[in-house]
């Protein structure tokens, strides 16, 4: 049998470096505080952007969900797996994101893996911001396209790769970013991407995770919030983050779904949403679409705490968005920050290698609707102690 003391060998040398993830428990809903390996703890790391994980109407439509459709979908949607709920949400979702049709998936993850692979060959090429997410690279990596990656944002580099492809004789060239950043909240260059996918006759594909119910009018995403709809052809979000439930889709054009039902390996080969994730996915479109008050909140909150962070020294990076880096770049140093809020009653995540380049470690903060004025002071002041305390502000 194999050894697996290697692997513990590997853990115990992640552990020495600050970059073991411990994973905690919860033992409470999704809120702005939570009970976490029995403390309670102020929510800081969640994705729930709008607080819609714990929402009434979510739960009731959930519920609602279920009673009428059972707790299943039974087999994959191209079989007998197709709820009339499945369709209904997609085409909510369709008139939300201003688009001709989308198609929902198990999660953004999948999302992405659904649609690289069925629209590139051998014979195509794929242009990758080099800080995409880990979701696209291994989409990319699945398929056979060529692959050429760009400096990050850098849209004078993406040209220059444009130009390689071409000469390298693409047939169809892919253009592939995030919409939002996960790591550092920036925004992509959008409508300069859409440009130079205009000028060399490219696909523009954007994975708009961190963007859904953040940026654009009521949330509706990038391409809503640079004005584009209509010029960008894939987008691909997700359920899993401001829309509070699980799930991923991708949206655009009738003929690139249709397409995609025909050839996506995870809508055809897994079952697809539950019946209850369905019903609550679809309330939430209905909420986002009636309302832009949460939205609102959410921004309000990140502009506050962002700017008290930075009036007390901390570094808080490029963010376009509530996503709030805090720069540490020394992973222990931001394991140890880490723990010590925790001790001192707040949840908040370092993130280091891996997930960010080396030498980049950071506390990365998730702001939510959810959380009061009282709950961001509260934060304040003991990232204020704790930043004394171990010498990143003075």
């Amino acid at each position: 049998m194999f050894n697996f003391d290697v692997l513990k060998d590997e853990m115990r040398e992640l552990e020495e470096k600050g970059l073991l993830v411990k994973i905690r428990t919860l033992e409470s809903p999704q809120g702005a505080w939570l009970n976490v390996d029995g403390r309670k703890v102020l929510n800081m790391c969640s994705n729930n952007y709008l607080g819609l994980c714990f929402d009434e109407e979510l739960k009731q439509a959930a519920i609602e969900g279920i009673k009428k459709w059972g707790v299943g979908p039974g087999a994959v949607r191209s079989i007998a797996g197709t709820l009339d709920l499945h369709n209904e949400l997609e085409r909510e979702l369709a008139q939300f994101k201003k688009v001709e049709a989308t198609l929902v998936v198990q999660s953004g993850f999948n999302a992405n893996q659904a649609v690289i692979g069925p629209i590139v060959s051998e014979e195509d090429a794929i242009l990758s911001d080099e800080l995409n997410h880990a979701s696209i690279i291994d989409g990319v990596r699945l398929t056979k396209a060529k692959r050429y990656v760009w400096k990050h944002k850098d849209v004078a580099d993406l040209e220059e790769q444009l130009k390689a492809a071409k000469a390298d004789g693409a047939r169809r060239m892919l253009i592939i970013t995030d919409g939002v950043f996960s790591m550092d909240g920036d925004l992509a260059p959008l409508p300069e991407i859409v440009e130079k996918a205009e000028k060399y006759g490219a696909i523009v594909m954007v994975d708009d995770a961190h963007g859904e119910g953040v940026v654009g009018s009521n949330g509706r995403g990038i391409v809503d919030h640079f004005h584009l709809h209509g010029r960008v052809d894939i987008e691909v979000g997700t359920l899993s983050k401001a829309f509070g439930i699980v799930g991923g889709f991708i949206a655009g054009k009738k003929a690139l779904i249709d397409y995609l039902k025909q050839k996506a390996r995870p809508f055809l080969f897994s079952s697809s949403l539950s019946p209850a994730e369905t019903a609550a996915a679809t309330a939430a479109v209905r909420k986002l679409s009636s309302s832009d008050e949460l939205v609102q909140t959410l921004w309000s909150n990140a502009g506050y705490f962002k700017e008290r962070l930075k009036s007390l020294g901390f570094d808080t990076g490029h963010s376009e968005t509530p996503i709030t880096p805090v720069m540490l770049y020394d992973a222990k140093l931001s394991s140890n920050f880490s723990k010590r809020l925790f001790e001192e009653g707040i949840f908040a995540s370092s993130i280091g290698f891996p997930t960010v380049p080396r030498g980049k470690a950071r506390l990365r903060i998730m702001i939510s609707a959810a959380h009061s004025r009282k709950d961001l002071d509260f934060a304040i002041s003991k990232f204020e102690m704790i930043g004394r305390e171990l010498g990143v502000i003075k």
